[in-house]
């Protein structure tokens, strides 16, 4: 088997397995791995977070929501990929983030990491060629949040992308590697006077988020590039209660991935933030999330797609738990669709935050 028809099969076996339905999604692009929800907390509310982005996950969900953040946090998660499966697949997660003075702004750093499994590279008639080798992905981020206002906070990430599916053949020039980078921007409006007159008064209990994520050149493996999975999201959220003991929000997000490709290939940017309004539709996700005495906490949420961009549909439980300086959360997927590959995904993130 050469290397180009090893590169074919170990992408096909990437986003058909690894992804698990982010194929459909990620419309052919490259690295869906960049569109998996990082944190435990907005997974168990259906995939949402770019109108709360109130810690340092906000790197994923708005970069905006840095803005806001005054304290030094680190955040660790982990997940095994298609537990359906039984494969060695698994999701990995850490970013550092601090408030500094001088800057007038927080800034983090933030490491992905996508372990694909083991292959075998085989001939023809299926003897084994060298020995088996391992496939993987990465991302490296570095991020910055700042007030442009006094209830408006905007962020801004610089990212560098690897692909590893495969080693350098003999006989080939080069190994199945693909390099990129991107960046994202976002905003997050948290107004401090919002009264609506009647007895709605949502000042600082109502937020407004726009995030654009990895805007970047395609992923340029040795005969093929594809686009990076770069994609809008605009959310809404609203605490509905608060008072000494209770905490109560509802949050909406609606994303919709920017890129353009047919049989022809894909759109490059800026044509695509144009091209692919007509290709699809829209992500819609949605959840809630309750805390009591901000000691624990209870969630859930519902995810939906339109059938021509994957048509996945699940729904979300979550709980988490705060002590001292230490957040664990837990959070897991129940599949509407029988024998879903994602099913009973689970997903545990630990926040650490100190002043």
């Amino acid at each position: 088997m050469n290397r180009t028809m090893m590169q074919s099969l170990l992408t096909g076996l990437f986003f058909l397995a690894a992804t698990s339905g982010l194929f459909a999604q990620a419309g052919g692009a490259a690295v869906p791995f960049l569109l998996i929800s990082p944190d435990a907390r907005a997974s168990g509310m259906g995939e949402t977070g770019t109108a709360i982005a109130d810690n340092i996950n906000a790197i994923h969900w708005n970069t905006g929501g840095l803005a806001f953040q005054q304290k030094r946090q680190i955040a660790l998660t982990y997940s095994k990929w298609l537990p359906q499966f039984n494969a060695d697949l698994f999701y990995s997660y850490g970013t550092y983030g601090q408030y500094f003075k001088e800057l007038d702004g927080t800034i983090a750093l933030n490491f992905i990491f996508m372990n694909l499994g083991q292959f075998q590279r085989t001939s023809d008639n299926g003897t084994a060629l060298g020995a088996p080798f391992r496939s993987n992905e990465f991302a490296v981020g570095l991020s910055y949040g700042t007030l442009i206002g006094d209830d408006l906070g905007a962020g801004v990430q610089l990212r560098y992308i690897q692909s590893n599916l495969s080693p350098a053949v003999p006989g080939q020039q080069a190994p199945g590697v693909g390099v990129s980078g991107g960046f994202d921007f976002g905003l997050l409006w948290k107004p401090r006077d919002f009264d609506l007159g009647g007895g709605f008064d949502l000042s600082e209990r109502f937020n407004l988020g726009l995030n654009l994520q990895n805007v970047g050149p395609k992923m340029t493996y040795r005969n093929e590039a594809d686009p990076l999975p770069t994609m809008l999201r605009l959310g809404t959220a609203v605490n509905v209660v608060r008072d000494e003991f209770n905490d109560l929000t509802f949050t909406v997000d609606v994303a919709k991935l920017m890129v353009k490709r047919d049989e022809f290939g894909s759109d490059p940017l800026p044509r695509s933030f144009v091209t692919s309004w007509g290709r699809g539709g829209a992500e819609l996700s949605m959840g809630a999330e309750y805390w009591y005495e901000r000691v624990f906490a209870l969630r859930g949420g519902y995810f939906t797609e339109p059938s021509r961009v994957g048509n996945r549909q699940f729904i979300t439980f979550g709980a988490g738990v705060k002590y001292d300086i230490f957040h664990l959360d837990f959070s897991f997927i129940n599949t509407i669709e029988e024998n879903h590959p994602l099913a009973n995904t689970m997903r545990f993130s630990l926040l650490i935050d100190w002043e």
